[in-house]
């Protein structure tokens, strides 16, 4: 079966990961497609743009704090059919930033074990990110 030819959509993500092994996730405000669910901070890719300076941009607008392409490591990848696009999601980790993160744009955020991550409800495309981490970190 073929799937619907549907615009690709790039969005970059990541996982911070604290010195207790816990990952950051940030709800999806109200208003926001897929609002109410946990997420890796992270976003849309701009023309021109590489995903490790999308990834610098979206840490700095979202969460204020600071980071560099050397510490984003490639980790995995996402890739799901929504029913109006399909997204390409790279994930990287990333251990090293300045500032602490605070959700600029009114969204929640929570540290959490890969385990604890398992009880937060995520998009379809973040879901299998989790497994990886787990086994993993």
């Amino acid at each position: 079966m073929s799937e619907p030819n549907l615009p690709t959509l790039l969005v970059v993500a990541v996982a911070l990961v604290d010195r207790d092994g816990r990952v950051l996730l940030a709800e999806r405000p109200e208003g926001k497609n897929l609002a109410g669910m946990w997420e890796f901070p992270g976003g849309k890719v701009a023309p021109g743009e590489t995903p490790e300076a999308a990834l610098i941009r979206e840490l700095q607008e979202e969460l204020g704090i600071d980071t560099v392409a050397s510490c984003l490591a490639p980790f995995t990848f996402a890739s799901h059919t929504y029913e109006a696009f399909h997204l390409l999601m790279p994930l990287y980790i990333c251990r090293v930033w300045e500032g602490n993160p605070t959700g600029l744009e009114g969204q929640r955020l929570a540290w959490a074990t890969p385990q604890e991550m398992l009880k937060y409800p995520m998009p379809p495309a973040d879901k299998p990110l989790v497994a990886m981490l787990r086994d993993f970190l």
